[in-house]
């Protein structure tokens, strides 16, 4: 693990980010908690790409599918088949190791003394296996869901039915799914449990929108982590090569970032083509077709999809975040990401008429805003702590806010302080935030 990476799992676990899962019993490989700032910044991430990309569109609808759905839907898809990774087999201790993971492989070999050989690579599925039943020899075989990209699929036509969409349009899913990693590593960036936010977006195969509509989600989607902060000197597309796209990509693109571990992977955009819709009406016997409602041709939509990592966001949003210099360390979260928008501090937490004032506008901010209240130690200390977490704003209540109802507003990034109204924070903040 690189120094970088070791400073940011320390500050994850220290500031309350991100936990090792099933922690006080020895923990379970590849799962993750999230603490309390942690809870907000996914939260956070979450709100921001559902607004942009349900509320304020006309061409979205969201829904919210099951995590166990019928086994049929993962032989339609191609996952009970396709979805495997090789791996090869220590012959000294019988460990399992990703095929493609060669830094782990030359680790390993290095951990037994004898030289180590391997298997040849064997395929193994990555589908999590559960049982569904009351008696104990009665119990149905699922999967827990791989991706959540099938739920959208499989209610294509339920959407159709109670909603007033017309093609092109788009159906967005956030939600947790499973997969059972041979290695999983890199902190949160490869997980067994971990939450996407997906778009299936249908468009008309006859008018050749494919490249269009794919060309146009790769922008969207770059531009989108820019302007959250994300420095785009460290992200690229990374396009599938013939050999190399799913079974279902007509054109597949990654967007990598260029983390402590590598250029890595954490949103992928596909030209699915029918490939979904025409399976599940094979395997179901049900029409997945679309009329249209001005020629009444029917056809099977075209699907762009646009997935990405909830997990791998938040990681790379925190790693790109990380500042530090001479004086202290901060991490520059954009503020709708931070988990607190703002701290409120009484300059001296001895001060009744100063308390009392601080908790004023503290109850009041937090209303419309989640604020932080501290009063503890000198303000430097007060300070150094708010910007290890992100906090954009620190708001503190001096002698002079007693007499004009003022408060000095410091800025995280520049350190720049500026006084403020009490009465205009509200809208001073909203203002900062957006």
């Amino acid at each position: 693990m690189t120094d970088l990476m070791e400073k940011i799992v320390a500050l994850c676990k220290r500031r309350g980010f991100i936990y090792p899962g099933s922690e006080i019993y020895g923990g379970l490989g590849g799962t993750w908690d999230y603490g309390p700032l942690g809870a907000e910044l996914k939260r956070n991430i979450k709100n921001v790409w559902w607004k942009d990309v349900v509320q304020l569109r006309e061409d979205m609808v969201g829904v919210d599918t099951s995590i166990m759905l019928n086994p049929k839907v993962w032989e339609a898809s191609g996952h009970v088949e396709a979805f495997t990774d090789p791996l090869v087999e220590c012959k000294v201790c019988h460990a399992r190791i990703r095929a493609d993971a060669k830094d782990e492989i030359e680790k390993h070999g290095k951990s037994h003394d004898k030289k180590v050989d391997w298997t040849e690579p064997q395929k193994f599925n990555l589908l999590v296996k559960a049982y569904l039943g009351v008696l104990e020899d009665k119990q149905a075989e699922i999967y827990l869901r791989g991706e959540i990209t099938q739920g959208v699929h499989v209610n294509f036509k339920n959407v159709l039915d109670s909603s007033r969409v017309k093609l092109p349009f788009g159906i967005a899913q956030i939600g947790k799914a499973f997969r059972n990693e041979i290695t999983p590593g890199n902190f949160t960036f490869r997980s067994r449990e971990f939450e996407q936010m997906e778009v299936q977006y249908y468009i008309n195969p006859q008018k050749d929108e494919g490249e269009k509509w794919y060309e146009y989600w790769k922008k969207f989607w770059m531009d989108w982590y820019i302007s959250l902060g994300i420095n785009g000197d460290n992200l690229h597309f990374k396009d599938h090569k013939e050999g190399e796209r799913a079974h279902y990509a007509k054109a597949a693109t990654d967007i990598e970032y260029n983390s402590p571990f590598g250029w890595a992977e954490f949103m992928g955009i596909h030209h699915r083509g029918d490939w979904d819709l025409s399976r599940h009406e094979q395997y179901s016997g049900q029409s997945m077709k679309y009329k249209d409602p001005e020629t009444g041709e029917e056809f099977i939509p075209w699907d762009i999809e646009s997935s990405a990592g909830i997990d791998r966001s938040a990681l790379f949003f925190l790693i790109d975040a990380y500042t530090e210099d001479d004086k202290r360390v901060y991490l520059k979260l954009h503020p709708k990401l931070a988990p607190f928008k703002a701290a409120v501090f009484p300059l001296l937490a001895n001060k009744p008429d100063l308390v009392k004032l601080a908790r004023e506008i503290y109850e009041d901010l937090k209303q419309d805003l989640m604020v932080a209240w501290d009063e503890r130690g000198n303000i430097g200390g007060r300070y150094a702590s708010q910007d290890e977490i992100g906090t954009p704003f620190c708001i503190t209540v001096d002698f002079q806010s007693l007499e004009d109802k003022t408060v000095t507003v410091r800025d995280r990034d520049t350190t720049k302080q500026d006084r403020v109204k009490i009465v205009d924070l509200r809208d001073y903040l909203n203002g900062k935030i957006k």
